[in-house]
């Protein structure tokens, strides 16, 4: 039997452990709504930072949104806090991310414990069914859920999503040789040695398909305004230093026969029209799950929902609403 001494101690510690990182009041303003809710949500290795726009109890179920990275944080999100007038909009910060904790430990950097994560926030936040859209590594993230086949999830989006390893690195392969020779060649040395060239022919590989609108102001001054972000060593360790070569553990990862797994009537692939991840990679995932939408963000890259928010957003209420009609 657990003594009164034991009991109280261990309430105390499960409620330090939604403690913020730091006040909302605190924070600058950034031109996003704030968030109707903050919680440091205790998970494997540590707590992750979970913001709720929205109503968790309304009619209509949540979505939560899964970034990328790996290392990312949940601001390439927060275009999509529009949908909160109809339903809840749950971002966070994967752990070792953006707000979350650091604790900078390798043992924590495993795909199924990222997957786990989302289980745990679901639970901590009383949600019994939700939609679930993971992006670029984050898709990865939603493809495992979604394979799981878990009674909550009522629609799974996989936008621009790593579905493995070999296909990411065949479609990053075949864009860059669509690129001038002098940026083929600069982006040659990250096959050798990542360093400043490299860089420099990464950066001309970004601007055509990774984002191809600048930064706006809204998006600026939240960056300023929750300066923890993306990870760095986390990519490393997972990825690798170059986006054309995967050294790190995921250098292997292949999810592709996870897509039998998949409800296709739940089920939509979306990317830009310009994504690293190809439109044509795409199709051919959706084709591979009867029943799956595919949509393509006209004008966007990697990042759609930077480049074409309103599409983006539009195309996902109405998917939403799709998916909410299926009994």
């Amino acid at each position: 039997m657990i003594g009164r001494r034991a009991l109280l101690a261990a309430g105390a510690a499960f409620a330090a452990s939604f403690v913020l990182p730091r006040s909302l009041a605190a924070r600058e303003p950034d031109g996003y709504a704030p968030p109707d809710l903050e919680k440091m949500v205790p998970v494997e290795g540590g707590r992750v930072y979970v913001r709720v726009n929205g109503d968790l109890r309304g009619p209509k179920p949540p979505i939560v949104m899964l970034h990328g990275g790996p290392g990312g944080t949940h601001a390439h999100f927060l275009p999509a806090l529009v949908l909160a007038d109809e339903r809840a909009v749950i971002l966070y910060d994967q752990l070792d991310s953006g707000q979350s904790d650091r604790p900078g430990d390798p043992a924590n950097w495993r795909v199924s414990r990222f997957v786990d994560e989302a289980e745990l926030i679901r639970k901590a936040l009383g949600v019994d069914r939700w939609h679930l859209l993971g992006h670029s590594w984050g898709g990865t993230l939603a493809l495992e859920y979604g394979a799981r086949r878990p009674a909550a999830l009522r629609g799974l989006a996989l936008a621009s999503p790593l579905i493995s390893t070999r296909s990411w690195i065949a479609d990053a392969n075949a864009l860059r040789a669509s690129l001038p020779t002098g940026v083929q060649a600069d982006i040659a040395q990250c096959d050798v040695a990542p360093g400043p060239v490299c860089d420099t022919g990464t950066n001309a590989f970004y601007r055509a398909f990774n984002g191809r609108e600048p930064a706006t102001t809204a998006a600026v001054a939240y960056a300023r305004a929750h300066p923890d972000g993306f990870n760095p060593k986390l990519y490393y360790a997972m990825w690798g230093a170059s986006e054309f070569v995967s050294t790190g553990s995921l250098r292997d990862y292949d999810g592709e026969p996870l897509l039998a797994k998949l409800d296709g009537k739940r089920t939509l692939f979306l990317g830009g029209q310009y994504d690293e991840a190809r439109p044509a990679t795409l199709a051919g995932f959706a084709a591979r799950v009867p029943g799956a939408e595919f949509a393509t963000i006209p004008g966007a890259a990697h990042g759609i929902f930077a480049d074409r928010p309103q599409e983006t957003v539009a195309l996902i209420r109405a998917w939403l609403a799709r998916q909410d009609a299926l009994a």
